[in-house]
């Protein structure tokens, strides 16, 4: 059984590139990209002024929002949206099952050789160091509730800088509009020269509205969709942990797992 647990470890949470995500913002920013080069000159829609105002202006005015630990800290968080552990809720409900069975079989001191093997899933191993070192379970229960509420709060301050850059991004972007049409305006003497400065005015109307709504959004959409994952499987982790620590019945742990997957997740680990 020891060798059994050992070998689900092999269904960790193993971080990879989201492929989604890379996909779809090379193919966005590519069509943007073959809509500019096929309708003239590309150049013309590079202006340094204009990805000043845009980029800067967002970061500064989002920063105000929130203190500089948040922002620093909000990036390794951020950067899930790229780089992110898979989460297998299906292998998790499996993994606490084998656990649960061998504690049940041989007790709970029995798992003590198998907790460094979970190292890689930091919230399980955590469970399971406490409860071989004869942490009550109600304990154990609670802190792994308020580690991961903890661990969510971190993803939802994460997705909330980012909802906040997207709301700030378009609005910077006209102020470079009116900074342009004000400077357009008060050189009026050569008339040809108000088509260009239009155009450039205009540019970062352009520029904030692709930050805010093929970066900034979509990654605080997808950090959302990853928080919600991962809390499913913390939840697995956290009502193994328990049922583990109060010797329950690997079979009952096995029903209150399945109330709580998806249906497309759920697992009949006993014939």
């Amino acid at each position: 059984m020891a060798d059994e647990v050992a070998e689900s470890k092999t269904t960790k949470q193993n971080s990879t590139i989201d492929l989604a995500t890379m996909i779809g913002l090379i193919a966005g920013f590519g069509l943007i990209s073959s809509a500019i080069i096929l309708g003239g000159d590309p150049l013309a829609f590079i202006n340094p002024p204009s990805i000043l105002i845009v980029i800067g202006g967002t970061l500064a005015v989002t920063s105000m929002c929130f203190t500089l630990k948040e922002m620093a800290g909000s990036i390794g968080v951020i950067s899930k949206a790229f780089f992110y552990p898979t989460f297998d809720p299906s292998d998790a409900a499996i993994q606490v099952l084998e656990l649960s069975e061998m504690a049940r079989k041989k007790g709970v001191l029995s798992l003590q050789n198998m907790v460094d093997t979970l190292q890689e899933q930091p919230f399980l191993y955590k469970g399971m160091l406490m409860i071989v070192d004869g942490t009550p379970s109600e304990e154990v229960e609670s802190i792994l509730r308020r580690d991961r509420s903890a661990t969510l709060e971190r993803h939802k301050k994460g997705a909330s800088i980012l909802r906040k850059a997207a709301e700030f991004a378009p609005a910077m972007g006209l102020i470079g509009t009116l900074i342009g049409l004000v400077q357009m305006l008060g050189n009026l003497e050569d008339p040809s020269t108000i088509g260009p400065a239009m155009a450039v005015a205009l540019l970062t109307t352009f520029y904030g509205a692709v930050l805010a709504n093929m970066v900034f959004s979509p990654m605080a959409s997808k950090l959302e969709r990853n928080a919600s994952a991962e809390a499913v499987v913390s939840n697995v982790y956290l009502m193994g942990a328990s049922s583990i620590g109060r010797q329950e019945s690997p079979r009952r742990l096995e029903m209150l797992l399945n109330s709580t997957l998806p249906p497309s997740k759920r697992i009949q680990y006993f014939d």
